[in-house]
């Protein structure tokens, strides 16, 4: 019989980053959250019989790992518009919601507890990169995060996967050229960015909010791509992006927005709330990528989900 107590004490503090886990692999937040419950009720069955012979952690890792392996199966990947391969869109024409297509998600920072920085410091893996490792198959994928972002050695790493070293140090090297030339470029996590840097995402926030769509192109890279899934357009240029933000945004005039400054994937995001009669409500999650003082890119996210992940209100 399983000491509940007992079973708690042991693994709870590792839920958050459990949750990271689960979302790296998956590319959900929403399927990482579904998944780690059932990760939690296998642990707890087999709890009685956990021998100590490796650490509770990596325990609770390898039925995490294989419990998202096997939800993994039959699943088609889950991509970003970019990464669809079609070109970029003209922001003039209308927008299509593709909702057959099972989209990536960010993973809101606060979804992983409070205080979450040590764990987002050490385990949180940007948008980008979670969306290249989307190309891999689920078992390379699992290599690569157990050894590029764990820290599991070889040994560890195949005797979680049940595979010998040889093969897992072949799938690690096959993940690796994968995604390092797939992966665009990474902006600064929350805790990284210059004053500069946190100058331009209130400016974003603040541009939107009082409906400065030049503002808005303003703070970004002359570059700048913007999708927003499940809508499979994409758009590049900010003088694009502001010409969509003008013309496909319901928001027409000051106020019809407000924004909460928040975090995802370790980068910073913004909650975007759109009126509705006399009070606001989730619209947009937005997910920043800051390169060189600009914003280099936008995914923009319309699950009301990730606003209640992230510690968020439903209304304001």
């Amino acid at each position: 019989m399983t000491d509940d107590r007992a079973f708690d004490e042991a693994t709870g503090a590792l839920r958050a980053e459990l949750l990271a886990h689960c979302y790296h692999m998956l590319g959900s937040a929403t399927d990482a959250e579904d998944v780690l419950q059932d990760v939690y009720l296998r642990a707890w069955r087999s709890f009685a019989r956990f021998e100590g012979r490796s650490s509770v952690r990596t325990w609770m890792y390898t039925i995490a790992t294989n419990t998202c392996l096997s939800a993994l199966e039959g699943r088609s990947r889950r991509p970003l518009p970019t990464g669809l391969g079609a070109p970029a869109s003209d922001p003039r024409e209308p927008v299509i919601a593709n909702a057959d297509i099972a989209w990536l998600q960010p993973l809101p920072d606060g979804a992983l507890g409070d205080p979450a920085a040590h764990v987002t410091a050490r385990e949180s893996i940007g948008l980008a990169m979670v969306a290249a490792m989307q190309d891999l198959p689920p078992r390379q994928r699992a290599v690569l995060i157990m050894r590029d972002v764990l820290a599991f050695s070889a040994a560890e790493t195949a005797d979680m996967l049940t595979m010998s070293v040889a093969a897992a140090n072949s799938a690690l090297a096959r993940a690796r050229a994968t995604v390092g030339d797939r992966t665009p470029r990474q902006g600064r996590r929350v805790a990284e960015l210059t004053e500069r840097d946190r100058r331009v995402w209130d400016r974003f926030c603040h541009a939107f909010a009082r409906h400065d769509i030049p503002g808005v192109v303003e703070v970004l890279a002359a570059d700048a791509i913007w999708e927003m899934p499940p809508y499979p357009e994409w758009y590049t240029g900010a003088e694009n992006i502001g010409v969509l933000s003008l013309t496909q945004c319901p928001a027409a005039a000051a106020g019809d927005l407000k924004m909460i400054a928040t975090a995802a994937n370790g980068q910073p995001a913004a909650a975007m709330y759109l009126r509705d009669g006399d009070v606001w409500r989730p619209f947009q999650f937005d997910v920043l990528t800051i390169v060189d003082g600009r914003i280099d890119h936008v995914g923009a996210f319309f699950e009301p989900e990730l606003f209640r992940m992230a510690g968020l209100p439903e209304v304001i």
